[in-house]
């Protein structure tokens, strides 16, 4: 409000000042964010199916067909743009009232008469939804595959790319910049962890009886890296299933489970499971599966979850 009011009060001098002696010429108005951003239109985006994807004009109307691509279009101020969500589209708060277009098999003529001009796909689901995103540029849509990130710099590519197609360049890069400067923050802190107090940390994404775990090339094995703990299935390559037999000879000093608190007591009560020193020391834990799954903004505060329950005498300080 301040600085509308220096604006309007530079306008009224400037008035008095041309009223006065009739030569001086008005200062130009300053443009505005919406007038700039138009400007940055027209726009070629490289996206993940590797086309050249020209966006002619700011996107008005967006529709998001994964909830990462929707969390980083709120991120970045696009909320009261984005018209259509997935079923499993849970944050913001906000994204409750916006029409839902579907899941992995998404409804192609709900996103058409909800008359977007951008959408925001996944490379995840490019070969699945090949069909239905090929009926959308059939219509007349931009379509926009997002990466599939797999780490923190993949996820600063797909915020660069949502930022580029949409005109919001400064917000998606101030939002990178302050995810990089917050993760490095808590790796600064890490540095305290001694060693031989690092802790072995075993990551279970699916429970029994078809357990699988998160190995080399994983969010979650970037992320125990950030707070110096030891990903206990380091040896596996991506999303891994693993045996209960393997998993108590690794014997983890921690067990984060993603699939909600009753895991955690299952986990405890799983026979033969008594003797691993994580059972042993009640060092079992929930996290929300959206805080370190998800390739968004809200990645950070799933480090910032794990270092809290991991090593709570170094971050809860």
């Amino acid at each position: 409000m301040k600085k509308l009011a220096g604006l309007l009060l530079s306008l009224l001098l400037a008035v008095g000042v041309l009223a006065g002696c009739g030569t001086a010429k008005a200062p130009e108005e300053p443009k505005n964010t919406q007038e700039k951003t138009a400007e940055a239109f027209p726009v070629t985006v490289k996206d993940a199916s590797g086309k050249e994807i020209k966006i002619a004009k700011e996107p008005k109307r967006i529709v998001s067909l994964m909830p990462s691509n929707t969390e980083i279009a709120y991120a970045l101020g696009l909320g009261k743009k984005v018209v259509g969500v997935t079923d499993f589209d849970t944050y913001p708060k906000e994204v409750k009232d916006v029409e839902k277009i579907g899941g992995m098999e998404f409804n192609t003529e709900k996103i058409i008469s909800l008359n977007p001009d951008l959408v925001l796909a996944h490379a995840s689901a490019m070969q699945s939804a090949e069909e239905g995103l090929k009926q959308l540029r059939d219509a007349g849509i931009t379509v926009v595959t997002v990466n599939d990130a797999a780490s923190f710099h993949d996820t600063y590519q797909s915020i660069d790319m949502i930022g580029k197609a949409t005109g919001a360049n400064r917000e998606a890069k101030e939002l990178v910049s302050s995810m990089k400067s917050d993760l490095a923050a808590i790796k600064e802190k890490a540095q305290n962890i001694p060693e031989k107090e690092q802790k072995k940390v075993f990551v279970e994404v699916s429970p029994a009886p078809d357990i699988y775990t998160t190995g080399k090339g994983t969010f979650m094995n970037e992320m125990l890296e950030a707070i110096h703990a030891k990903n206990a299935a380091t040896g596996q390559e991506g999303w891994a299933k693993m045996t209960e037999e393997s998993i108590i000879k690794l014997n983890p000093d921690a067990i984060v489970t993603t699939n909600g608190a009753s895991s955690v007591k299952e986990i405890k009560k799983r026979s033969g499971w008594s003797s691993v020193q994580a059972v042993k020391n009640n060092e079992v834990y929930d996290v929300d599966p959206d805080l370190v799954t998800r390739p968004g903004p809200r990645l950070i505060k799933g480090v910032e979850e794990l270092a809290d329950i991991i090593y709570p005498d170094v971050y809860k300080k």
